[in-house]
């Protein structure tokens, strides 16, 4: 048996996972790192993204996350989200829906919106889909 490591991925609203991984790939703000077990500690800011769970050679479980903090012990990994969702949790039509507002919204040359503001709300529905999107074509391959 491999050797693994706890993981718990917490949003502000609830625990979305917690259990014994191989593996843990998170976008830390400086790129994406891949966490082990027994890996060094450290504490790292991360991006919106994906957080990916390989719990066996045959299963890696997605997730989504908006942002937050990373922490990593020699045998605890926690994402401590903004925002975290299961990859087949996301609501593609909501996602592809915020994307057209906060396109529209960067359109809007009266000054009247908060670019910045509408930039991070395209950049994450940008990532949903691309999590969502990954999700589908791996299906059957890594996911339960």
């Amino acid at each position: 048996m491999a050797m693994t490591i706890h993981v718990d991925i917490v949003s502000a609203e609830e625990e979305i996972y917690s259990g014994l991984a191989e593996m843990v790939f998170a976008p830390a703000e400086l790129g994406e790192v891949g966490i082990s077990p027994r890996h060094a500690p450290f504490i790292s800011r991360i991006r919106a993204g994906e957080v990916r769970v390989r719990v066996s050679a045959n299963e890696e479980l997605p997730f989504f996350v908006s942002g937050g903090v990373l922490e990593v012990q020699p045998h605890v990994v926690t994402v401590l989200a903004d925002t975290a969702i299961r990859a087949k949790d996301i609501d593609e039509a909501a996602a592809l829906e915020a994307k057209r507002r906060a396109e529209e919204a960067l359109k809007d040359r009266s000054g009247k919106i908060d670019y910045a503001t509408a930039q991070a709300e395209l950049a994450e529905a940008i990532r949903q889909l691309q999590v969502l999107e990954r999700y589908k074509k791996g299906k059957g391959r890594f996911q339960k």
